[in-house]
Order: structure tokens, then sequence, then C-alpha cells
């Protein structure tokens, strides 16, 4: 594993071969390490490089950036700083609007740099959350929305010291959510992919088509079985998703 100079980014399987690379932004409260699963299970040839947001993990002394598009400046600049190699993007829950404002920083900056988004778990940007009033509540009762969520959120449960680290992490997400606005109109000029579990009980498949106005370019979504933290358990054909489209890329 390695990380970039910054800080922003670590690769999970760094290595001059690669010929594809998929781009991973964390949920609320997440972290780069979350994606390792993925990344374990990635094929020969796809590098499964993970977003850190500060204040966590290894940039833990740094403070937070309680802001969606100060986060995707960061990460934006990280992503352009990489080699050049076909690349997808995939955000999960609050990743997927820091990788939506992401793509949009970095198509203006290098039009072609990234072929596909994937928005995994998440309502639309214009749709609203409940995070206005989440970043208020108190800690038993985010707490208790973890075990709603199930998967991750349980297991985090489970381990009352990593709970503990946690917790600030989450209400700053949860301040960087309830303060997030798209631009009027906003959108990516690249294929989106929206990814959804069966059973999430805040971003169903009711949501998806949702996301349809946000894209100039091609535009599709898949259910998987699962709740809100659906991607391990559905790993490989979510990397065979994301090798199809950077090895047949679409245009708008």
């Amino acid at each position: 594993m390695s990380t970039d100079a910054g800080g922003w980014t670590m690769s999970f399987n760094p290595g001059r071969d690669a010929r594809f690379r998929l781009v991973c932004f964390p949920h609320a409260g997440g972290s780069a390490g979350s994606f390792f699963p993925l990344a374990r299970a990635a094929p020969p040839g796809l590098e499964v490089v993970g977003v850190q947001y500060p204040g966590r993990q290894w940039r833990r002394t740094e403070p937070a950036v309680t802001d969606i598009r100060g986060l995707a400046r960061g990460a934006a600049d990280a992503l352009l700083a990489e080699r050049d190699l076909p690349t997808a993007v995939l955000g999960h829950s609050m990743g997927a609007l820091v990788a939506f404002e992401t793509v949009r920083l970095v198509q203006r900056e290098r039009p072609g740099a990234v072929g596909h988004l994937f928005a995994s778990g998440s309502r639309a940007p214009s749709r609203p959350r409940e995070e206005d009033q989440r970043a208020r509540w108190t800690d038993e009762r985010i707490i208790a929305e973890l075990g709603v969520l199930g998967g991750t959120g349980d297991r985090l449960i489970s381990d009352r010291e990593a709970l503990r680290q946690a917790l600030p992490a989450l209400r700053d997400d949860y301040r960087a959510l309830a303060a997030y606005r798209p631009a009027p109109g906003a959108r990516v000029t690249v294929p989106l992919t929206v990814l959804v579990g069966r059973e999430d009980p805040k971003a169903g498949p009711e949501h998806a088509v949702d996301w349809q106005p946000h894209t100039g370019a091609d535009f599709a979504f898949r259910v998987f079985p699962g709740g809100h933290f659906f991607l391990d358990e559905n790993a490989a054909e979510l990397l065979d998703l994301v090798q199809c489209s950077l090895v047949m890329p679409q245009h708008p």
C-alpha cells in the first residue's frame, strides 16, 4: 500500500502494471480503509485507490473539513496529480456526493481524466436528506442509527474503541452534509451508474432515478441484494461493472 504526498489517497495495490484505476470515496465517518475488501477482490491490472478525508486514521491530527466542496477540492488535486490511467470513480453514501463534486472539478481541468462515475447508497445531490439534524444528535441516537444501517455500522458498534474514534468524524461529516447544496443544474459529463441495496432504508431503489438529471451522458442503475452497506457482499459483480466501464468506455 502507498499514500500520495498530501495524504489524500491510498493505493491498496500499487504497481506499474496497472491498466485501470478505481478511486473510492468513503461514507460519513468512514476512511480509505473501508475499501480494502474491494481492493482484495480486484482483478489483476485494476488499481484500487481509497480517498482519505482529513481528521481520521493517518490524517487524524489534521483539522476536519466540514464542507463537501472542500473535500472535493482536495481529492481532485490528488487525482489530477496521479499518472494517467483510464479511471472510474466510486463514492458510497456521503462519498457519492464528494465523488460527484470531485468529478465535476476534474472534468473542468482535465477532460477525459475520469471515464465513469458510480454513485452508491446515496440520494441524489438535489434531493433532501436527514443530516440537517444528525449533527446535533446525541451519541446514543447516532449509535442507534448505525445499528439500523447494519453491515459496517454493526461492526463499528461492536468495537467500542473504534466507535469512540469514529464519532467525532461522523459529526464533522454530518455537518458537511447538512451544509451541502449543489449548484443549480449541477451535473457531470461522464456516464453515471447508481448502485443501491434492495433493503437500504435510506437510499433504496426508489431513489435511484433521481440521479439521472445529474449527468449529461448515459445513465443506469443497478440494484444489489443487501442493505446500506452492500458493497462488500457484492464485490465481484461490482468490479465486473467497473472493469466493463473502463474497457468499453461510453461517451456523452
